[in-house]
């Protein structure tokens, strides 16, 4: 029985259990499981490797000690625990120990304590859990680097069914576009260059960067070159579940103390509690668009970058708080904050005047099947040098885009024909290298440039004499706003109303008149802000692509409709000349007669 077999079976058993209600508390009792299992395999490794290495766990709540089956003195495998006892002691005993281990003895303990500290056992039939323990002996032996392959595939399975449980925004991002983002962002391992992942799930990114650090290991490698890894690589989860599967995951990828997996929320963290020691040197993620956060959570931030959208949240945060200045960051974005405006081309704005974004490759629809359908985007940026002259410095002049094809013969992704590495082949042969500022990048049916810079001095020009009048509008208003004050400091204790009406009339007039110049300061200001703010539409569409034949009946009606029109203008225009013609033609004519 194949792995992702062995999953759905063992869901199948707990369906049975009374205490298990829905997917997600399966999905939870499987975690925690899984998570003591492989940790049980590590520790072997580990006890070979080294002869006094010492569990963080206390001996008999060691998955070897109560719940691997061992060979009686028949020679067949049994459990050590009788069903009637093992719920008792996994409720009373394994859970309240794990919960408790003091977090500070080691990184190991932090991490168990911190995997447990949400998670339960919601099993109460001691023989279907001892049958689900079972399903787990038999199937997975990580001890097999193929069983480790093919986790992915499990991770994907576990995800859908995650998503069927009602958690929106948890997507498993295909290998594919890992690895790919990986292999572009490239974390060098000789210059210790540390990769977080702030929404990192299940890890996906962080396995990516692992293999590539990886591969640049060479026999020439020192011990010290794959030691670092581990401290290279930083992620944080805010749910449970996907920070159990992913803490068992990096276990799972030779990370023996994954205690830089954290389990809270990143956007909950206060915007002036991150510091220049949180900064990283590459930031490679998928963070969770179209949710929302809780009231409170980024209050915060700075004003004109206050949201509860969580990928806004994301985006602020990386380009601000988490990466180093010469830092390199991909991200993956629906087509949504490409067009978006408001918040989103406030964020923008930041993104473009504060990082050199190079690169855009969009991609078609189905990447993302079947957890969202939503078109998506990948873009590669690189942090700007700060500037202290108090002024605005641009670090984006221009922005490539590559448009992904589908395969020949595809027409969408599918879970069955999901996007493949080496579809990328073209873009990795297209990128070139920053250092020269990509000169060797040139335009094709699928990558066009926009040359950013002048777009927006274009639009900066049209736009200032607006915002030149909006201030001097302000600044009047603001003049008779203050001889308003005096004004009523004038009058102040006068109780005469002769006295007092003159004064009074002409604070009435006053402030008629700084109240339309106001408006007419906003409008002037709406004017501007019309001409500038639409630079920051990056949805823009391949001008080399040739033009899509649709066979939709009512996108050729309205094509129809569209030509007849234009032939009914030209016939008008035809008829307006020829009359005009013979006009002049009988006008001659007459005046020769």
């Amino acid at each position: 029985m194949n792995l992702s077999s062995t999953i759905k079976s063992i869901q199948d058993i707990m369906r049975k259990d009374d205490g298990v209600d829905g997917d997600a508390q399966r999905l939870g009792q499987l975690t925690w499981m899984l998570f003591l299992k492989v940790f049980d395999q590590r520790e072997e490794e580990w006890e070979d490797d080294n002869k006094k290495y010492k569990s963080p766990l206390p001996e008999g709540f060691r998955w070897r000690n109560w719940a691997a089956y061992k060979p009686g003195s028949d020679g067949k495998k049994a459990p050590q625990k009788a069903p009637t006892e093992i719920i008792g002691f996994v409720n009373n005993e394994l859970f309240p120990t794990l919960k408790e281990l003091d977090a500070n003895a080691s990184a190991q303990h932090k991490v168990i304590r911190s995997v447990f500290e949400d998670a339960n056992n919601y099993m109460k039939s001691g023989t279907q859990l001892l049958a689900v323990i079972e399903k787990l002996e038999e199937a997975i032996n990580f001890h097999d680097f193929k069983t480790r392959a093919n986790l992915g595939d499990v991770y994907e399975q576990l995800l859908n069914d995650l998503r069927g449980a009602g958690n929106a925004g948890e997507f498993y991002t295909p290998r594919a576009i890992t690895q790919f983002m990986a292999d572009r962002v490239n974390p060098n391992l000789t210059q210790r260059e540390t990769v977080m992942d702030p929404a990192c799930g299940t890890g996906g990114f962080l396995t990516a960067a692992i293999d590539h650090f990886r591969n640049q290991l060479s026999t020439k490698s020192s011990a010290a070159d794959k030691a670092a890894i581990e401290r290279l690589i930083r992620g944080i989860e805010k749910k449970q579940l996907p920070h159990l599967l992913c803490t068992t995951n990096m276990l799972l990828h030779g990370i023996d103390v994954p205690s830089q997996i954290e389990h809270k929320n990143t956007l909950g963290i206060g915007w002036n509690e991150w510091s220049a020691h949180d900064k990283v040197d590459c930031v490679i993620t998928n963070p969770p668009f179209g949710g929302y956060e809780d009231d409170g959570v980024g209050s915060d931030y700075p004003a004109d970058l206050r949201t509860r959208e969580t990928a806004d949240m994301f985006m602020a945060l990386i380009v601000k708080k988490l990466l180093k200045e010469n830092g390199r960051a991909a991200v993956v974005l629906p087509d949504g904050f490409l067009f978006g405006d408001g918040i989103k081309a406030t964020l923008k704005k930041l993104l473009l005047r504060d990082c050199k974004l190079h690169t855009i490759v969009r991609l078609p629809k189905g990447v993302f099947a079947p957890y969202t359908t939503i078109k998506t985007n990948l873009l590669f940026f690189t942090k700007g040098a700060t500037a202290d002259d108090g002024n605005e410095h641009f670090h984006t002049d221009t922005i490539w885009y590559y448009e992904h094809p589908y395969p020949p013969g595809y027409k969408s992704y599918s879970k069955t024909k999901p996007i493949r590495f080496e579809e990328f082949k073209p873009e990795q042969d297209w990128w070139g290298v920053e250092a020269n500022d990509f000169a060797d990048r040139v335009e094709n049916e699928f990558a066009w440039k926009v040359d950013f810079k002048t777009k927006r001095e274009q639009a900066e020009a049209a736009a200032q004499p607006h915002w030149d009048r909006a201030e001097q509008l302000n600044n009047e208003a603001s003049t008779l706003e203050n001889r308003v004050r005096d004004l009523r400091e004038s009058i102040k204790g006068v109780s005469n109303a002769q006295q007092r009406r003159p004064v009074e009339d002409e604070i009435d007039t006053l402030r008629t008149q700084a109240e339309g110049l106001r408006l007419q300061a906003r409008d002037a200001q709406a004017a501007g802000d019309r001409l500038y703010w639409p630079i920051y539409n990056l949805d823009l569409k391949n001008p080399n692509a040739p033009e899509e034949e649709s066979h939709d009946p009512d996108v050729l009606l309205d094509k129809y409709k569209t030509l007849l029109g234009q032939i009914e203008e030209t016939e008008n225009r035809l008829k307006s000349e020829l009359a005009a013609a013979l006009a002049h033609h009988f006008t001659t004519e007459e005046a020769e007669q």
